[in-house]
């Protein structure tokens, strides 16, 4: 059965490991798997960190995976290999069937239905064929390190400037037919500079970073290092504030840190296991009319796009929360069946791993109101850029982290502030929400403009 095997080390394309998927699916059928899917991802890495001008760390990899399931009957186990040998593989399908057949029972497991499996494969512009060589790498960190260090004196030290690539393949299939393949790409840099303030010695650190799929898109190293430098800068002096509650405005990155506590709660494990405070709010208001979110896993050019989802379902938009009324959860097909509905084709899938879910391209809609309009409509307020630790209970809500940033004062920046604490509840904070930025961007798979809370509790001295 898995005579072919045997060349597919040196046949390493999409059709090549589709030929070879299929080979390993008949061989686990053949070993009493009445189900089964597996994935083949390869890729290449690279990664470069610069610190002080000298390379710190630097690494490159190529590396190819697969990963199998088997399902036999409602018994399943999951296993993986790096040997793609016809011995090794063999080996790896008569024990995942073995590990299969010891495992207990779950009622609920198995493929999704044949039917279900995506039929189209749009173009969504998720590959680059550039391809940097070691050197420009090098230099594009050492790029964003050096503009920092020359947009101000007060810039004297850094934690470093990091440049990654990756580009690869996945290609999954199963015993339904199914067979499917696509291709991405990433570019980064992120530089982390240290301000030193004249006189007292005080240091403050921040970094600014950008990701994109095309490295052509990605901005100038010396534009990133310029905006980290101005983040390193703009913290220097940073007083405590006074214990009160005050509106509170999240700039881009603690905004989509907000989000990112959404999209955890609208997750189907969570929601099964009882362990989401958004349990049983379908079709309810969780938050402000101004809030509308998306999971759009078909973006094109987006860092969490993909034509299919861990199962092979197509992926789609799916409208989460619309308006602040909740619509959807984010569901797999087996947390799906645990609520009794339908997946939402956001099954995540990692090599050698069972799926889970995971969002896509998950953002907050803007609205109409730059940053500095949203802070001039501030008397007296806080403008959080950096939070800090993990105080937050998902099956409560309650919310409780350490803060960073700026006091506001009639309208404007008044001063940097530091070791505060902001505390309310994730319930009440997204029905607070009386402002939606016009500045939404992009860094990751989980995006939201800058927002500002009509109130909340911030600790001081």
């Amino acid at each position: 059965m898995l005579e072919k095997l045997t060349s597919i080390d040196s046949a390493e394309t999409a059709n090549g490991y589709a030929e070879l998927a299929a080979d390993v699916l008949a061989r686990a059928q053949a070993c009493g798997a009445t189900e089964a899917d597996i994935i083949v991802a390869d890729g290449e890495t690279f990664s470069v960190q610069v610190r002080v001008g000298a390379v710190d760390r630097l690494t490159k990899a190529r590396e190819k995976r697969l990963g199998l399931r088997v399902f036999v009957g409602k018994r399943s186990a999951t296993t993986s290999t790096s040997d793609f040998s016809r011995d090794s593989l063999e080996r790896l399908v008569s024990e995942t069937c073995t590990l299969a057949k010891a495992v207990v029972e779950d009622e609920v497991s198995g493929l999704p239905e044949a039917a279900q499996m995506a039929r189209d494969w749009p173009v969504l512009d998720l590959y680059d064929e550039t391809r940097l060589d070691t050197e420009t790498q090098i230099e594009l960190a050492k790029r964003g390190e050096a503009a920092a260090f020359a947009t101000d004196q007060r810039v004297t030290n850094s934690e470093g400037a990091e440049f990654d690539s990756s580009s690869g393949r996945v290609v999954l299939a199963n015993s339904h037919g199914f067979i499917g393949s696509y291709k991405s790409s990433s570019f980064s840099l992120s530089v982390s500079p240290i301000a030193t303030e004249p006189g007292t010695g005080a240091m403050q650190r921040d970094a600014w970073y950008e990701v994109q799929r095309k490295f052509a898109r990605l901005a100038s190293a010396e534009s990133i290092g310029r905006e980290a430098a101005r983040r390193a800068v703009r913290r220097l002096g940073a007083r405590k504030v006074a214990t009160k509650r005050v509106p509170v405005v999240f700039d881009q990155e603690t905004a989509g840190s907000l989000l990112a506590n959404l999209c955890s709660a609208v997750s189907g494990y969570g929601l099964y296991k009882r362990a989401s405070f958004l349990l049983d709010q379908l079709g309810r208001t969780i938050a402000s009319d101004l809030i509308t979110v998306y999971d759009d896993g078909r973006m094109e050019g987006g860092l969490g796009s993909r034509p299919f989802d861990g199962e092979g379902l197509a992926t789609r938009k799916n409208t989460i929360v619309e308006r602040g009324v909740l619509k959807s959860y984010l569901l797999d097909t087996y947390s799906g069946k645990k609520l009794g509905l339908p997946s939402t084709g956001n099954a995540s899938r990692s090599v050698g791993e069972s799926p889970s879910v995971g969002p896509t391209n998950f953002y907050l809609v803007p609205g109409n109101k730059s940053p500095e309009e949203i802070i001039g409509s501030v008397t007296e307020g806080l403008y959080v850029t950096e939070l800090i630790g993990f105080g937050i209970n998902m099956v409560t809500g309650d919310y409780s982290r350490g803060a960073c940033g700026f006091w506001i004062e009639n309208g404007e920046l008044a001063y940097p502030v530091e070791e505060i604490t902001i505390a309310g509840n994730l319930k009440q904070m997204f029905k607070d929400i009386e402002v939606v930025g016009n500045d939404l961007v992009f860094r990751g798979r989980i995006a939201s403009p800058t927002l500002k809370m009509s109130e909340m509790m911030v600790a001081g001295s």
